[in-house]
């Protein structure tokens, strides 16, 4: 009868913290970039629309990340284009 390793090496755990680490700090890292982008995007926005339409794409926007759908961000920003035109 043979029993079953539970036990595990130093090298194994080592390497199961290495990529928890290393899947945290990838996660990190996209989300400070999508972060810094999100806001850039804002900036961009207020920069080159009047307040109000300005406010309702921020708002669109965050309610296309919300509800995973950029297709919602994209139809308000050619409807805004629109009335400018």
């Amino acid at each position: 009868m043979t029993m079953k390793r539970n036990t595990r090496t130093i090298l194994e755990e080592l390497n199961f913290l290495y990529k928890d680490k290393n899947k945290n700090a990838i996660i990190e890292s996209r989300a400070i970039h999508i972060i810094d982008s999100a806001i850039n995007l804002v900036n961009t926005i207020y920069e080159h629309y009047d307040s109000e339409t300005a406010s309702e794409l921020e708002r669109r926007l965050l309610n296309s990340i919300r509800g995973q759908d950029n297709k919602k961000f994209i139809r308000s920003i050619r409807k805004a284009d629109d009335h400018e035109a």
